[in-house]
């Protein structure tokens, strides 16, 4: 079966459309593949592409007359005034053939054609129209420009092979390019959107237009059909899932879909959904550019969007500094003289409230798989009155910390003291992130019977302890999701610096992800490890360098620093400011991207992505990794939390990554930067 993009048709479609695309689709998948366009451009052209494998096209336009318009068409002077009614009719084929032609006349005039539509065979099919009617019509092949095929053609067992036979010319990739751009324009990238341009001496501004390639466009576009199909209907949540490697263009996809959307449907509600602020900043000014500034769609984090229907938004959630004096308070009365540290009765503390364990019961008994560290029942239950003492704590002073916002919205809800907004379409970025709890929450606000949920994720970035598959938490993703293997954010050196980290250190990794393909990428610049003896060193030197690359002319938006503390982001900020001047550099939570670095912590970063990206404070994650106040299962646990935030901080990189170490390096850091050279090496000595 052949893939046609979109799966579904978007928006109505005729029944003759819709004969044609099921024919479209039987044809073989080793052979074929096409397009249908989409009812969101206004300018006239085919219905459908179908493009060959050895590059041969045929572009097809589906007309809806009748044999009865066929006939009418050969009596000129037959009653003029049925001929009035009939006017379309009456000429049969003309408007289709003129969409033919006024897209093909766009298509040579386009600046990267040469001239070559010539080259790509057209047709106009009349699904209810027989052949030799057509002839007698006076719509034969010869002497016009398009071929007329009629119903005869369209036959199952006849169709494959007459489409094979109809196809043009075979064109050059860069022939195919220019007719996908202007068969399928909303696959079109801006050139400010890509990070991973040829790394010039200065970096200088790119003016092409790149594409989505053909299993992103598929994944922007499956499952567009109208949601009012489904009214009235019982059936499952509808989701997709799109799971891929760092790069593939997962964001990119997520932004595309609203985009599509939006124009298919003007009058439907949809949220996109992330957890970071930085992130949504800079999803939403991307669909702000690819949009011409439609403000529609709703751009949130989950818990700014949780909190603002929860029922106690005029409480602020508690610092972390108070937090952890808490916490530390019911360590030492309750678990100090165990194996469980404080840092571990924080962690089940998140986990606890991320999950819907509404008793002392439930918690007993519920499933730990995964959680990095064992407790027996004895100690189950010593945690559990832990987690209430916190809790406790928090009531009699009335604070909250942020797990409390998803609990207590999810009670009101239940409690029918709260209720949500509905829409037809949620989009989540980053969703490896969402606790079980968002998730039930998020259910809560789709349309019922008919809303979509789209999620994009990458279980390898997935630092956050969820651990859980999607059906664990009631979502059906089986035969509802696709992999994306190939990054076009960075470079092959990148890519194997971070992917080679990242096996080193978690050898056996337990949760599903994606392998990257490193085939075709560009090679690009061995990635730099700087080591420094103090941390005032550290920001000196990363800002001696940014003032370096300023002077060199490479634009101050090219360049993100991303450091493990907000203290080091606040200092590298101060610096920046202090020589560059104040707007020269801004954290991405406060304001969008702009003409400026933008500094973040390692927290905050992921989604984010830049050419030139400087990693700091990596010595600071080493050294709780090696404290003695940590247990063997707890280190186990930072050391993969730790190696999940660095890889995902590695491969915000699109052309340069620089890391600095304050101290000696540790082995791994020191193999790593052996291997690269020696990748970059052997690929010389192949190219020569």
């Amino acid at each position: 079966m052949a893939r046609i993009s979109p799966d579904t048709t978007a928006g109505a479609a005729s029944p003759e459309v819709m004969k044609v695309r099921r024919l479209l689709k039987r044809l073989s998948d080793e052979h074929f593949c096409a397009w249908e366009r989409l009812c969101i451009w206004n300018e006239n052209g085919p219905d459908f592409w179908v493009l060959r494998s050895d590059g041969r096209s045929l572009l097809l336009k589906v007309s809806c007359a009748t044999t009865n318009d066929a006939r009418l068409s050969q009596q000129p002077g037959l009653l003029a005034a049925l001929l009035r009614r009939h006017e379309r009719q009456s000429d049969l084929g003309r408007q289709e053939q003129a969409a033919i032609e006024d897209f093909l006349g766009r298509l040579s005039a386009g600046p990267a054609s040469d001239g070559f539509s010539h080259k790509i065979a057209t047709a106009v099919l009349y699904p209810n129209i027989p052949t030799s009617i057509l002839h007698k019509a006076g719509l034969r092949a010869d002497g016009i420009r398009s071929i007329c095929a009629g119903k005869d053609v369209l036959a199952p067992e006849a169709f494959e092979k007459w489409v094979d036979e109809q196809c043009g010319e075979p064109l050059s990739e860069a022939e195919i390019v220019t007719l996908r751009k202007a068969f399928v324009p909303e696959v079109v990238i801006p050139a400010e959107f890509t990070v991973r341009m040829p790394l010039d001496r200065n970096l200088a501004p790119q003016t092409a237009e790149y594409l989505l390639d053909y299993d992103q466009e598929w994944a922007f576009k499956v499952d567009l059909t109208l949601p009012e199909a489904a009214q009235g209907l019982a059936r499952d949540l509808s989701v997709f899932l799109i799971n891929g490697v760092a790069g593939c263009g997962k964001s990119l996809i997520l932004v595309y879909r609203a985009r599509l959307l939006r124009q298919l449907y003007p009058t439907k509600q949809i949220l996109i959904l992330t957890h970071n602020r930085p992130l949504v900043r800079d999803l939403e000014s991307r669909y702000l550019r690819l949009s011409e500034g439609d403000q529609s769609v709703q751009w949130r984090t989950f818990y700014g969007w949780c909190y603002d229907h929860w029922m106690g938004k005029w409480t602020r959630p508690m610092s972390k500094a108070r937090r952890n004096a808490v916490i530390d308070r019911v360590w030492h009365e309750r678990l100090s003289n165990t194996s469980v540290t404080a840092r571990m009765l924080q962690d089940e503390i998140d986990w606890y409230k991320d999950r819907l364990l509404p008793s002392r019961d439930v918690y007993l008994t519920a499933d730990r798989t995964g959680r990095g560290f064992a407790l027996n029942e004895a100690m189950r239950k010593r945690m559990y009155d832990a987690i209430a003492e916190y809790q406790h704590a928090l009531d009699q002073t009335g604070e909250v910390d942020w797990g409390d916002i998803p609990r207590g919205l999810w009670d009101a809800i239940r409690q029918g003291k709260a209720s949500l907004p509905r829409y037809d379409f949620i989009l989540i970025d980053e969703a490896q992130f969402f606790a079980p709890i968002w998730f039930e929450i998020i259910k809560q606000a789709l349309r019922p019977a008919n809303g979509h949920l789209f999620l994009a994720a990458d279980p390898k970035q997935g630092f956050l302890k969820r651990r859980q598959s999607w059906a664990a938490i009631g979502i059906n993703v089986r035969n509802h999701s696709m992999r994306l293997d190939k990054s076009y954010r960075t470079t092959e050196l990148i890519l194997n610096f971070a992917t080679l980290f990242y096996r080193d250190r978690i050898p056996s990794d337990d949760e599903e992800s994606v392998a990257p393909r490193l085939d075709g990428m560009p090679l690009g610049v061995v990635p730099e490890i700087i080591p420094l003896t103090s941390q005032q060193d550290e920001v000196t030197r990363v800002v001696a360098e940014i003032l370096r690359l300023h002077e060199q002319k490479v634009p101050l938006q090219h360049i993100l620093v991303i450091h493990y503390t907000w203290e080091g982001v606040e200092q590298v900020l101060a610096r920046l400011r202090k020589e560059l001047g104040q707007q020269a550099a801004a954290n991405p939570k406060d304001i969008p991207s702009g003409s400026h670095v933008r500094v973040c912590t390692l927290n905050a970063v992921t989604g984010l992505e830049s050419p030139i990206v400087f990693l700091m404070g990596i010595h600071a994650l080493h050294e709780e990794e090696q404290s003695l106040r940590v247990s063997d299962d707890e280190r186990a646990e930072l050391i993969r939390d730790n190696t999940r935030k660095l890889y995902m901080a590695m491969t915000r990189a699109g052309q340069r990554l620089v890391l600095t170490y304050v101290g000696d390096l540790p082995s791994m850091f020191s193999k790593l930067r052996q291997l690269p050279a020696m990748r970059s090496d052997s690929r010389m000595e192949e190219n020569r």
